[in-house]
């Protein structure tokens, strides 16, 4: 098993990284916190301009056909410098869904500007006081009288980058059956569409969208009736492969600099990691950091190949990757914490940064419970 990177990916993760530092330096990302837009169009244009806004989106659609583990790369380094774009909701799932059910037309018209930076779509799939199973999808979408189109109503929270986004994904029930559900293509200017600015632990950029009686045609259906849910779900599982390369990037640097302010304070006239309990905590991050790096990437492999590891595919792989990245990700930022002391809590040191977004991104996109339950599926539906 082969686990170098080719010097083309090499050159990528360079060039990325060296993007973040001059365009998303973690001082930009302090301004940027409970900002209504929630990322910089200077950043937005510089990834279009290096083509990584269609890193993954196939040539035909303008894009470069990279696969997941150049995506893998980019991910980890987007959670490195912790930068915020909507990239994810754009690029990744709106265009994996589009990619995955949408009509020739859609495609047409909507991937080439995913793809260029100058769309931006979002996702608006959870609910106030309800789940992520398909249950969760409460908000209606109603056939019309003349059965050319469908009317929307119903609230959708924690819709990332909803005020600067040219269209919404909305999943919206269609029947009584559990995934009875479609995705349908919302203009967030439509008539009936109001959005909310939410606030998070991460100082991200999510928004409230209420949905009363938004009028959508039936060329606004992303698939066939009924298949909204079961394309939905598979394009996330992809999804939280980036994810999980997004938590590795954001817990190794996190670790460097914890690692490092541990090498620079002196307490009792030695270095806080010359005391043994100190060292050991350092020792466990490091190797939790590099079993998630590993497990990510195979994740990206099994992706990028549409090949099993050990009998496990991306439904399994992508949820067990996010859990475990997610996972080492807030356990090294709470040690981190710990060894800073109480300055890692003040906002001039840059461990809380990465202590918020790392619990955030843990409940985000489906949470420890829900990803538990999708690997258990995996694990119990395999033969002894």
């Amino acid at each position: 098993m082969d686990l170098d990177f080719s010097d083309e990916q090499s050159m990528l993760r360079e060039m990325v990284r060296g993007v973040c530092s001059t365009a998303s330096s973690l001082e930009q990302v302090r301004a940027l916190e409970d900002d209504p837009i929630g990322y910089s169009p200077e950043f937005w244009q510089q990834l279009a301009d290096l083509d990584l806004t269609g890193l993954m989106i196939p040539e035909e659609y303008g894009g470069s056909g990279m696969t997941a583990l150049e995506g893998a790369v980019v991910y980890e380094e987007l959670g490195r410098a912790l930068a915020p774009s909507p990239h994810f909701v754009s690029a990744v799932l709106s265009a994996g869904l589009l990619l995955r059910a949408g009509s020739d037309g859609q495609k047409e018209a909507l991937l080439p500007q995913i793809a260029k930076g100058s769309a931006i779509a979002t996702t608006a799939w959870l609910e106030p006081k309800n789940g992520f199973g398909p249950k969760g999808v409460q908000a209606t979408a109603t056939a019309t009288a003349g059965g050319d189109g469908f009317v929307l109503a119903g609230t959708k929270w924690h819709v990332p980058y909803a005020a600067a986004a040219t269209h919404l994904v909305v999943l919206a029930r269609t029947g009584t059956a559990p995934t009875d559900v479609d995705l349908f293509l919302v203009d967030p200017k439509a008539d009936g569409v109001t959005l909310t600015q939410m606030f998070s632990i991460a100082s991200d950029c999510q928004y409230q969208v209420e949905l009363d009686g938004v009028r959508v045609t039936e060329a606004d259906r992303i698939g066939s009736a009924g298949t909204g849910w079961a394309t939905w779900d598979a394009v996330l599982d992809e999804g939280l492969v980036f994810l999980a390369a997004q938590a590795i990037g954001g817990a190794a640097y996190a670790l460097e600099i914890t690692v490092q302010y541990a090498k620079d304070r002196e307490q009792f006239d030695k270095p806080l990691g010359a005391f043994q309990a100190i060292s050991h905590y350092l020792s466990d991050a490091a190797t939790a950091v590099n079993g998630g790096r590993i497990l990510a990437y195979e994740a990206a492999w099994s992706l990028a190949n549409g090949r099993p590891v050990e009998g496990r595919d991306v439904s399994a792989l992508g949820p067990m990757a996010k859990l475990f990245a997610c996972q080492t990700y807030r356990n090294t930022t709470a040690m981190g914490e710990q060894v800073f002391g109480g300055v890692g809590f003040t906002l001039e040191y840059d461990i809380q940064l990465y202590f918020r977004r790392a619990k955030a991104l843990q409940i985000s996109w489906l949470d420890d419970p829900a990803l538990r339950e999708k690997v258990a599926a995996q694990v119990l539906d395999q033969p002894a």
